[in-house]
């Protein structure tokens, strides 16, 4: 499918997209990765003039404004407005220009806040998102409803996979904007470093998580471009529950730490629980994960260390 194909990755020198990229270019594909400097995905005729430049036969759209808890809960409004204006104006512009296939990554943080456990995608709508990420969770709803539509009036074809947190080498360790894992990385890495007897984290730690390895989702999304032809979306992750209290233990036995782990309970937990079914994955595009937690995590601390 790759080789030879003309792609446009947005968000292709960030995390998951810049996996996305190597993976391409491996395969042969010709790669576009429009840096914001030059397109501002939110202008309807930045997104129609680089499609009609680039002519893709394939958009993989992995870029957005997100970030980790803090970050979310400080700029709903932001994130709201520009995810919205992304999704929209390059959706759009796919359709215009007779783009094969648009895929567009979307999120765990769609699912509602008390959702059933563990999570299905035809329960996406059934609730409202967790608050505290309310606003980015849904313009990725927003997102697979316009596909649907698309689909559904125009024949278009867009596909919808839903990762669960990643995590890996070359993510975000912005203090602002990083998501649990690098952040907890960091405060193990600085407290061990520094002979710290001590580290308190966000939180009771009795909220769990699903982690999906970076690559792992790389391997994925591609995996849905080549055989996925539905806006139905589809959940990517491990299918194993980890609770905040195991993750920060887990990422302490990683970078070395021996001293005590608190909570701080005055912070807030964010969603409950997060775990997912991830059967349509592999009944559909027969794709499971490969790389188990405390690999992940021992790759992730190598990285961080050489970066």
């Amino acid at each position: 499918m790759w080789s030879g194909s003309r792609v446009v990755v947005t968000g292709g020198a960030g995390f998951l997209g810049s996996f996305l990229v190597e993976r391409l270019e491996a395969a042969g594909a010709v790669v576009t990765v429009p840096r914001s400097s030059a397109c501002d995905l939110r202008d309807p005729e930045a997104c129609a003039g680089l499609l009609a430049e680039v002519c893709p036969t394939v958009v993989l759209h992995a870029a957005v404004d997100g970030g980790g808890i803090g970050y979310m809960r400080a700029h709903p409004a932001q994130v709201y407005r520009n995810n919205t204006l992304m999704n929209t104006a390059l959706l759009h512009a796919s359709y215009v220009a007779g783009v094969e296939r648009f895929v567009g990554v979307s999120s765990v943080c769609a699912y509602p806040r008390d959702a059933n456990m563990p999570m299905r995608e035809d329960e996406v709508f059934d609730g409202y998102p967790e608050p505290s990420n309310a606003a980015y969770g849904l313009t990725k709803r927003g997102l697979m409803e316009m596909g649907r539509a698309y689909h559904q009036e125009h024949g278009m074809t867009c596909v919808f996979p839903m990762p669960v947190n990643l995590y890996g080498p070359r993510d975000c360790f912005d203090p602002e904007r990083s998501h649990v894992v690098p952040a907890l990385i960091q405060r193990f890495e600085r407290a061990r470093a520094a002979g710290e007897p001590e580290v308190v984290c966000w939180g009771s730690g009795r909220q769990t998580r699903e982690l999906l390895y970076v690559e792992d989702c790389a391997d994925a999304v591609l995996r849905a471009a080549e055989r996925l032809d539905r806006p139905d979306p589809v959940n990517l992750g491990t299918g194993v529950e980890t609770s905040l209290q195991e993750l920060a233990a887990a990422i302490a036995e990683a970078v070395g730490y021996a001293g005590r782990i608190a909570w701080d309970t005055t912070r807030p937990d964010g969603q409950p629980r997060k775990c997912l079914d991830v059967s349509r994955a592999r009944d559909w595009m027969q794709w499971e994960a490969k790389v188990d937690l405390s690999e992940g995590l021992a790759r992730t601390v190598a990285w961080y260390r050489s970066s």
